[in-house]
C-alpha cells in the first residue's frame, strides 16, 4: 500500500465471503451513509466493504471512519483518480465476485443476492452491470453496444464474444480472477473511460459482458464532478476518449474520428451562434457552445506530446 495511504477498519469475517464491495469516495459525505446503510439491508449474502477515499475534505473518511467500524476504510493523501482508488482495494479483497458501486447509489432489496446468483449460473459473463435507475424512478441508459468512435473503426473489434460492449461503472460485478487478470483498472484513466476499458480487457480474455435486469440500485449521478463546471466535465470525457482512441484504433481510424469530430464542433458552434438572437433560453446555448469549444480544446492536445496524461 502507498506510504500516501493509511487503512482503518476490517471486515470481521472468519472466512472468504462471497462479494468484496469496493466503493472510491470524493467529497462524498452526504451520500455515503445512505450508500453503505443499503448494503447492511441484504443479509443473505456474505460480504465485506473496502471504502477507499481520494482526499475528500468534507468529513467522509471520518464519517466512515467513525460510523462503520467494520468497514475497510483506505484514506488517501491526495486525489489518486477513480481506477487507482479502485485498484488499492484489489490486492485485499478475499470475495469470489467484486462488486464496484458509486457512492451515490442505494441498492434495492436483493441487489446483491441476485447479482451473486446471476455471475454463478453465468460462467461466460466475466463482467456484468446491474439495472440502474433515477431517484424518480426513470431507467438509466447504462449500456453501450458499440465503443466511442466504432462507427469510424474498420477490423478493430473483431471476434470479441456477446453483444454488449460496455457497462456504466457505477454498479458493476465481476469475477475477482478475471479482473486480477486484466491487471485491474488501467490507471492511464483518472476519471471516465475506465469502464470501458474494464470490459474492453475482460472480452479480450474470452468473457462476455452481461446486463443484471433484475438487481437494481438508485442512483443520483454526477456527484464525483458536482462542484466541476461544464466544460472541465466535457474536457475530461473528451479527454478519456481520446486515450481510449490512442490505445486500440489505428492511426487511420484515429485521423477519421479526428476530422468528423473537428467538423462537428465546428458546424455546432456555427449553428449556435446562428440561432442565439431567436432563442428564449440563451444560457443553455452558451453552455454549448463551451462544450463544443472544451472538444476543440481536447482535439488540438491530442495533437500534442503528452496528451495522454489524465489528470
Amino acid at each position: 500500500m502507498s506510504t500516501y495511504s493509511k487503512i482503518y477498519g476490517s471486515p470481521e469475517l472468519d472466512q472468504a465471503p462471497q462479494l468484496s464491495i469496493i466503493i472510491v469516495t470524493y467529497c462524498s459525505a452526504d451520500v455515503i451513509q445512505s450508500c453503505l446503510n443499503s448494503i447492511k439491508t441484504d443479509e443473505k449474502v456474505s460480504r465485506e466493504i473496502f471504502v477507499v477515499d481520494n482526499a475528500s475534505e468534507d468529513g467522509t473518511a471520518e464519517i466512515v471512519q467513525m460510523k462503520y467500524p467494520d468497514v475497510c476504510l483506505i484514506s488517501n493523501d491526495y486525489n489518486r483518480g477513480f481506477s487507482a482508488a479502485n485498484n488499492q482495494a484489489i490486492p485485499l479483497c478475499r470475495g469470489r465476485y467484486f462488486f464496484f458501486i458509486n457512492p451515490d447509489v442505494e441498492l434495492t432489496e436483493g441487489c446483491l443476492e441476485t447479482a451473486v446468483r446471476y455471475m454463478d449460473e453465468k460462467p461466460d459473463v466475466g463482467l456484468a452491470g446491474t439495472k440502474v435507475v433515477n431517484p424518480n424512478g426513470s431507467l438509466q441508459e447504462t449500456i453501450s453496444y458499440r465503443y466511442p468512435g466504432e462507427k469510424h473503426a474498420a477490423d478493430e473489434w473483431k471476434g470479441l464474444p456477446g453483444d454488449i460492449a460496455c457497462v456504466l461503472g457505477a454498479s458493476m460485478v465481476a469475477r475477482a480472477d478475471v479482473v486480477r487478470a486484466v491487471g485491474g483498472f488501467d490507471e492511464d484513466y483518472f476519471l471516465y473511460g475506465e469502464d470501458q476499458e474494464m470490459c474492453l480487457q475482460i472480452r479480450r480474455r474470452g468473457y462476455k459482458i452481461g446486463y443484471i435486469d433484475r438487481a437494481a440500485v438508485r442512483h443520483i449521478g454526477g456527484h464525483s464532478e458536482k462542484d466541476s463546471t461544464f466544460t472541465d466535465k466535457w474536457r475530461r470525457k473528451t479527454r478519456a476518449e481520446y486515450l481510449f482512441y490512442s490505445k486500440h484504433y489505428k492511426p487511420e481510424t484515429i485521423r477519421k474520428i479526428l476530422r468528423y469530430d473537428r467538423i462537428k464542433a465546428w458546424w455546432r458552434i456555427l449553428t449556435i451562434h446562428l440561432s442565439l438572437p431567436f432563442l428564449s433560453d440563451s444560457a443553455r446555448a452558451q453552455e454549448k457552445l463551451e462544450k463544443y469549444r472544451a472538444i476543440l480544446e481536447i482535439l488540438d492536445e491530442f495533437q500534442r506530446p503528452g496528451r495522454r496524461e489524465q489528470g
